[in-house]
């Protein structure tokens, strides 16, 4: 293994896996998983990808209401052993936000009042950025519970890959707005009282009492447990800008695929402020420094020509991934250099469909 790579797997408490859709972010974040617990580490690999995908790779139902720890079948052969352990978890929203409200409220009653809200049950559709919310939500309780050494997220395309750290901001404009604050009472403020009242006449007209009330409960209750899940999700902002936290980026030789890497790197290290530990060049010809073109001189029967033929419609196309050889070793440096000391660079190879 890559003496950087294991001093990551040995040293971080968090990895998050980035990348563009398609690039094997998936594959490379169970590999390290695996990898970690082998050595010995107690790993916990969650996706925030509604790919599914890493449910598929390491063989866990999707939507468990909890980590899944894998199966002997797959520990055994991969090399796992105690004190190493592997569990691997689909992120579920509505059950992280679920256990939030239970968590955060005063009482079972309290609590089951929420969640038999049908706003409440419906919010993570509803409102755009939930879905993350939960997902930092989810990553402040498995740092702190004690029980994993190493989180590993597999997180969605890049553009959307630090939402969840972000969400936290954005669901607070929602509840922060003027707007929903009409929704409240208690306001003193003759003018407040008197929009108030204009907006709830105008919601039991359009959508009924019944629902204006379910949505104003929500909001009455969801927003007193708010101030505390978003004290959580400020915490695990500050915890991704320490260096228990690493970023690795996966990218393959694909322009696009570039593009968006060299997007998020901008965005994670210069924007952001994180700590990105370096570039992972999948699907790539980068390892191949050994092989020859194929060459009519080695023919046993110089006079064989159907032999000669294959051979030189052989050797166009072994000239052609050579040169993809050597494109893909170039990039490598330069996605190293990049980096800068100490940065990370892996070039893994291009398998077989489904293979990474």
């Amino acid at each position: 293994m890559n003496e950087g790579a294991l001093q990551l797997i040995k040293n971080k408490r968090v990895i998050v896996v980035c990348g563009a859709g398609g690039v094997g972010k998936t594959s490379v974040s169970a590999a390290i998983a695996l990898s970690a617990a082998r050595i010995g580490r107690r790993v916990l690999v969650i996706t925030i990808d509604p790919s599914r995908r890493l449910a598929e790779v390491l063989g866990v139902a999707a939507r468990s209401a909890e980590p899944v720890p894998l199966s002997e079948e797959l520990l055994g052969p991969a090399g796992i052993a105690p004190p190493g352990s592997l569990h691997a978890w689909m992120l579920d929203p509505q059950y992280v936000a679920d256990a939030a409200v239970r968590r955060l409220t005063g009482s079972e009653a309290e609590a089951r009042k929420l969640l038999d809200n049908g706003v409440y049950r419906n919010i993570t559709s509803m409102i755009a950025g939930m879905q993350e919310y939960t997902a930092a939500e989810a990553v402040h309780q498995f740092i702190n519970d004690g029980v994993h050494d190493l989180v590993v997220l597999d997180t969605p395309p890049s553009r959307n890959a630090l939402d969840f750290l972000n969400s936290s901001a954005r669901l607070s404009k929602l509840f922060d707005g003027k707007v929903f604050r009409l929704f409240l009472p208690g306001d003193k403020s003759p003018i407040r009282r008197a929009a108030r009242a204009l907006l709830v006449k105008s919601m039991d007209i359009a959508l009924e009492q019944e629902t204006r009330e379910e949505l104003e409960g929500f909001l009455g209750m969801f927003s007193s447990i708010f101030t505390r899940l978003n004290a959580n999700a400020g915490n695990v902002h500050d915890f991704f800008t320490k260096t228990d936290a690493a970023f690795l980026i996966v990218t393959s030789p694909a322009r696009e695929a570039l593009r968006e890497a060299f997007y998020f790197a901008n965005k994670t290290h210069e924007t952001m402020g994180l700590n990105l530990e370096g570039y992972v060049l999948n699907r790539s010809l980068a390892y191949q420094t050994d092989r020859t073109i194929p060459s009519t001189a080695r023919l046993h029967d110089p006079g064989d020509h159907v032999a000669r033929s294959a051979i030189e419609k052989l050797a166009v196309l072994g000239l052609r991934e050579q040169q993809q050889a050597e494109k893909d070793r170039e990039l490598h440096a330069a996605l190293a250099a990049k980096g800068g000391p100490g940065s990370l660079s892996v070039a893994l190879p291009y398998l077989d469909e489904g293979m990474n």
